[in-house]
């Protein structure tokens, strides 16, 4: 199409010997950006991530390499410090290598260590952002991450850091007395400890949550609950990983703004407030 070829002609050329870190958003192809999908056709070799969608590497080049390093919690993966050194010799061989990873490589991406990695071997690289899942996943839930009518602020988390176990470093009592909405990244696994921690810390346990599995994707499911009962909703539903979970008041939104599900004949309710006990899966 003339308008999409004359926006990539104004776009940055992937050069031989250089690195791009791509975000692939949350899972939708069409949600990846202009300049990732200039990079995906230009690129001699994509090293993507487990979380990307076999659909967007359909936009790589037909005789790129697609090399596998995913990266996937409590199954056999790459040490991250091999596939930074990956990315280095590949563009040493002065490949056009593109690095494609789930969702933002800025946001619980690793993407940050890869750069430095790049940085520290004198490497020339882009990033390029991508659409987060915390963000994107939910919108495509029906759940805004912000509404001026429930919150000015939301935090983002991971639910796990590299030694698989929820973080120690959270300050659950800040968080919980300050942050109105709260998005955790790869938390199913740890969702009980997740939801003790936050009730001790003061937020109620019948707070709404919702769980977004395969976010934006044709398997998306979304489980909503309250808090003190998501660890046996997750076990009950039998919903597996990957899950963005968001705790707060705008899950209730998804009542009206389940757009997805209008499409499928859903009924959408104009005042999502009316009722602040309705829940349930879908």
């Amino acid at each position: 199409m003339p308008m999409i070829e004359a926006a990539f002609s104004h776009l940055p050329a992937l050069e031989p010997g250089s690195v791009w870190l791509v975000g692939a958003g949350p899972g939708e192809p069409g949600l990846l950006t202009l300049l990732a999908a200039k990079g995906l056709a230009e690129a001699d070799v994509v090293v993507h991530d487990a979380l990307v969608n076999a659909d967007c590497l359909k936009l790589a080049r037909p005789d790129a390499l697609l090399e596998y390093a995913g990266k996937r919690g409590g199954k056999p993966s790459a040490k991250q410090r091999d596939i930074s050194l990956r990315l280095v010799e590949l563009a040493r061989a002065g490949k056009r290598v593109l690095r494609l990873k789930g969702g933002d490589p800025f946001v619980f991406g690793r993407g940050g260590e890869e750069a430095l990695t790049l940085v520290e071997h004198n490497i020339p690289f882009r990033i390029v952002p991508g659409i987060t899942a915390g963000i994107g996943g939910l919108a495509y839930a029906g759940i805004p991450v912000t509404h001026r009518d429930v919150n000015h602020a939301v935090t983002f988390l991971t639910g796990h850091d590299s030694s698989g176990i929820v973080p120690d470093a959270i300050n659950w009592e800040a968080i919980a007395k300050g942050s109105p909405v709260i998005v955790i990244y790869m938390a199913m696994k740890h969702i009980s400890q997740i939801s003790r921690n936050l009730i001790a810390a003061g937020r109620s346990p019948t707070e709404p949550v919702a769980f977004v599995c395969s976010a934006s994707t044709g398997d998306q499911q979304v489980l909503e609950t309250i808090l003190a009962e998501a660890p046996s909703a997750v076990a009950a539903s039998g919903l597996e990983p990957p899950a963005i979970v968001v705790v707060g008041e705008v899950v209730r939104l998804r009542q009206s703004l389940d757009w997805l599900g209008a499409l499928a004949g859903r009924r959408l309710r104009p005042d999502p407030f009316r009722d602040s006990n309705s829940r349930e899966t879908a």
